[in-house]
């Protein structure tokens, strides 16, 4: 291992595939929940490209149906595969919501890789403005975020009706961190559409996102629109969406845009009445709602982003991240049938409300697996017991929280330094995945109730 790779690792977690293998294939099956019917048809039809190598067809895999279909990836471990709810719980472990109404949905550990319950979580979805996740994830190194960006009206063409957006005007220009401002704030197609002109275009944006889902070992991911607009055969999964959620975590600018509350976004350049030329600004706000809060839910306490999305054919769709008392969970929570206002955010917040409770009380049922290229190290004497004494158990999320200063353009967010060292753990025969993390996340997963 590098020598610059121990300095940040606080703690290396190490569970062997052995142990890891026993839990995935011992432990008892829970009985399958009921499958909630669809609030919203699912996409119809396949894609028009080839699906990536190692992928089922979008045909056979989405489709209107209520229930999802009988054969799921079982990517992750066997029971991630199956229909309906998979959870084990153990001594003093707390019973899962009663009122969970999303098709399909997972909880997991963000550092250790744990899934502590899931619901249909290979279930193959429309994925509505999440897929946005995969798209900064994929994109987000490629542009220093000072570079500036003079739009052009083809920048603009192939936008779907009824787009989010975010108000980018043709010949106006905009920095690279205006226009993801734009992306995680406003969910705003336009500015994934001129991100993807600097790209090279849409078509080659498309392709690079399904590559690289490839290269997470999201399988069930099949990109159409960069934006997440509804298009035939474009399908994620709740499993997927933790795992690209989880990869974009580790690039600061991605935890910095999609924990962002409020921040100003340049308007239409006018004249003042002195015959100046100047830029207007206006204030936009993040459309994920248990980061902002809304008249009918609260902030959730220790929430850190991650993205939000709805359409015709997704519903509402939701990962989120959230650290409590050194735990760092991710939730991702896919249509949900009760048409209440805000209620994927209701879902989601209460399936962090237990896992936060049930954590080193259940038996995982499942892995999030590691990207194709990560490193493997031999596994050592010893080494198969994560903190506990249970293997494949989590610890606390290392670090020490120092002074942070303001985001450069004036937005809301104070960073706080927290290091979170973390294990990937992959199912090999004398290996394990190892990947030492620091996630300085912002101050928001300070705040309590």
């Amino acid at each position: 291992m590098p020598a610059p790779l121990k300095q940040t690792a606080r703690r290396t977690l190490l569970v062997t595939s052995a142990a890891l293998a026993s839990l995935a294939l011992t432990a008892p099956v829970s009985p399958a929940a009921p499958i909630p019917s669809p609030s919203a048809p699912a996409v119809g039809s396949p894609s028009a490209s080839a699906s990536p190598s190692g992928r089922p067809s979008a045909s056979a895999s989405a489709s209107a149906s209520a229930t999802p279909p009988a054969r799921m990836s079982s990517l992750g471990g066997a029971r991630l595969g199956r229909a309906g709810t998979q959870v084990q719980l153990g001594a003093g472990a707390p019973v899962l919501p009663k009122d969970l109404t999303a098709r399909s949905w997972i909880v997991a550990d963000a550092e250790s890789g744990q899934v502590l319950a899931a619901h249909n979580a290979h279930w193959r979805l429309p994925p509505a403005s999440t897929m946005k996740m995969l798209f900064a994830d994929t994109l987000l190194p490629r542009f220093p975020r000072t570079t500036p960006y003079k739009v052009a009206p083809k920048d603009l063409e192939g936008l779907g009706a009824g787009s989010s957006l975010v108000g980018i005007k043709e010949g106006e220009t905009y920095s690279v961190h205006d226009l993801w401002l734009g992306v995680f704030l406003r969910s705003g197609n336009d500015a994934v559409h001129v991100l993807s002109s600097m790209n090279g275009g849409v078509a080659d944006t498309v392709r690079q996102m399904n590559e690289h889902a490839d290269e997470l070992q999201a399988l069930d991911t099949d990109v159409v629109s960069p934006d997440g607009y509804d298009a035939p055969g474009q399908v994620s999964s709740a499993y997927d969406l933790t795992l690209i959620a989880r990869s974009g975590l580790q690039k600061k600018d991605f935890r910095e845009y999609c924990s962002t509350l409020t921040a100003k976004f340049p308007g239409a350049t006018t004249k003042n009445k002195k015959g100046r030329t100047v830029r207007e600004t206006f204030e936009i706000q993040n459309t994920n709602r248990l980061l902002t809060g809304d008249y009918d839910i609260s902030q959730y306490p220790g929430i850190a982003g991650v993205k939000n999305g709805n359409t015709t054919n997704a519903g509402a769709t939701f990962t989120g991240v959230a650290e409590r008392d050194g735990r760092v969970l991710l939730v991702t929570v896919m249509n949900p049938e009760k048409d209440g206002h805000n209620e994927v955010y209701k879902e989601t917040a209460a399936l962090f409300d237990w896992g936060f409770q049930a954590a080193g009380k259940v038996a995982p049922v499942g892995q999030l697996v590691p990207p194709r290229n990560a490193a493997l190290s031999s596994a050592q004497p010893g080494a198969g017991a994560g903190l506990g004494g249970e293997a494949g158990g989590t610890g606390n999320v290392s670090g020490k929280p120092v002074a942070g200063a303001a985001t450069e353009d004036g937005s809301r967010g104070v960073w706080v330094a927290m290091a979170i060292s973390g294990g990937v753990l992959a199912l090999l025969a004398a290996a394990v995945f190892l990947v030492n993390r620091r996630w300085p996340l912002p101050d928001l997963v300070r705040r309590r109730r």
